[in-house]
């Protein structure tokens, strides 16, 4: 059984409205990265010195040996980089969340006491800022419970949030399997938070970004002025405004760090940032556990039973049906490459359609034999399918006059003899005079024209069967 655990649909064109407190046209929410002091250094029994997101162009680690240029940027975010985005923030009244590195929370007691006093929220950044994607799985769970231990003892309490950011595949899981974290953001998949489930815990992912992120001063193609940064947060939030004003507000997140947005030249772009969105109404600044506290009074999330994670016979039970008496289908579908896309009915309709399309001639031809005529003699024995049977009736076909019922079995009878299979449409897509006349005008096709047309009604019928169940 193949399985795609990717999910490519997420809320698909029309996510749910968040209703944001104030009734919010965006949520524009701060995150301040602290990782001075957890980074890749020699002092801190690392292999070599850091390399990344800084201003050194074309920085290398240096194995072995400490880089005093490396480490002496980082110790700017943290000697002034943080207080003048400190500054910035209260000085504006509005919060931030930290992502902060446990070892580097630890090393900065004055900074986490101003964090603290602002009524910041300082969420766990990992327990080093280092690379996890190589990191063996027991390792990394051991990281994220030293992460949490040390957080605890130095800011008071635990963390509520989490984000690795140099994280492994691993590592969302490994965190919600710690079970005590409201809200994960090691995804960058969505402009809504939204839920997964690992075994029996809903985990609620609030996702991040790399793009609404001054990391984008220390990259290439990147930000080179603090005025290009303003006016791309600008265009974001322009756009995710307008379609908060149509009724679908959205979550904007921006990433700082210290060292990077503390530089002068960098934050004035930051400022301008944030004196353009004070200029408009319905706009909510909150913690990211703020959204998490409200996205689960909100959005809490349901359970379903998902066709790409049921067994095989129950899969058949439920779906073999779909297709006019032919079990085949949902046979065959079952062991396609199915996933979180297929269980919506779209989705799942999708991976019917493709077996009912490659399937031989004769295998459609029985498909299409297997339904009932139109108002014919199953339907007066009463021996339809329950599909078949509720269908036939919400176009009224269960109650037809003498001269109706006469008229649809001449129809009936001159089509098989026609074309070799009954006349098929979804007559839920119609009245039953534009059944009568669909019928009158698709007799006289060939029988080749309607062969096709056929199929496309059983996928039809079988889409909007879909759409009761699903």
């Amino acid at each position: 059984m193949q399985r795609y655990p990717r999910n490519m649909t997420g809320y698909g064109a029309d996510r749910p409205d968040a209703s944001w407190p104030g009734s919010a046209r965006v949520a524009v929410q701060f995150v301040l990265n602290y990782e001075e002091g957890g980074e890749n250094c020699l002092l801190h029994g690392d292999a070599a010195s850091e390399a990344f997101l800084s201003d050194i162009a074309g920085a290398a680690p240096w194995p072995g040996q400490r880089h005093w240029n490396m480490e002496s940027i980082y110790d700017y975010g943290a000697r002034a980089g943080f207080w003048r985005v400190h500054r910035l923030f209260t000085g504006a009244d509005i919060p931030v969340t930290v992502y902060g590195v446990a070892t580097a929370l630890a090393r900065s007691p004055e900074q986490v006491e101003a964090m603290k006093v602002a009524d910041w929220e300082i969420a766990s950044h990992g327990l080093k800022w280092v690379e996890h994607k190589d990191m063996p799985e027991a390792e990394e769970r051991a990281a994220i419970a030293e992460a949490v231990r040390l957080h605890t003892e130095v800011v008071g309490e635990r963390p509520r949030g989490w984000y690795t950011g140099r994280s492994s595949v691993n590592t969302v899981r490994l965190v919600a399997e710690e079970g005590g974290f409201d809200y994960i953001s090691d995804t960058y998949d969505d402009d809504l938070p939204h839920w997964m489930e690992f075994g029996d815990r809903n985990q609620l992912i609030i996702p991040y970004t790399l793009e609404a992120n001054d990391m984008r001063f220390a990259t290439a193609p990147g930000y080179i002025t603090g005025e290009q940064f303003f006016t791309y947060l600008k265009d974001a939030f322009d756009t995710l405004y307008a379609e908060g004003e149509t009724g679908k507000p959205a979550m904007m997140s921006i990433g700082l760090h210290c060292r990077l947005i503390g530089r002068p030249g960098k934050l004035a772009g930051l400022k301008r940032f944030l004196d353009y969105i004070q200029g408009f109404d319905h706009v909510w600044t909150p913690r990211r556990i703020d959204i998490a506290e409200h996205w689960a009074a909100t959005h809490p999330h349901q359970r379903i039973e998902r066709p790409s994670q049921m067994g095989r016979g129950r899969f058949v039970a439920l779906y073999g049906g779909v297709f006019e008496h032919s079990p085949w289908i949902a046979e065959r579908a079952h062991g396609l490459e199915l996933g979180p896309a297929h269980d919506s009915a779209a989705g799942l309709h999708n991976a019917l359609c493709r077996m009912f399309r490659s399937a031989s001639d004769d295998e459609r031809l029985g498909v299409l034999t297997a339904h009932p005529d139109l108002a014919g003699k199953l339907a007066a024995a009463k021996r339809l399918t329950a599909e078949s049977t509720s269908e036939q009736a919400s176009a009224g076909l269960d109650e037809l006059t003498d001269a109706e019922r006469a008229r649809f079995t001449e129809l009936n009878d001159a089509y098989v003899a026609k074309h070799g299979f009954p006349f098929i449409i979804a007559v839920r897509d119609h009245d039953k005079a534009g059944i009568l006349a669909a019928f009158e005008r698709r007799l006289g096709n060939p029988t080749e024209v309607e062969l096709g047309e056929a199929c496309k009604q059983v996928e039809r019928i079988a889409r909007l069967r879909l759409e009761d169940m699903l």
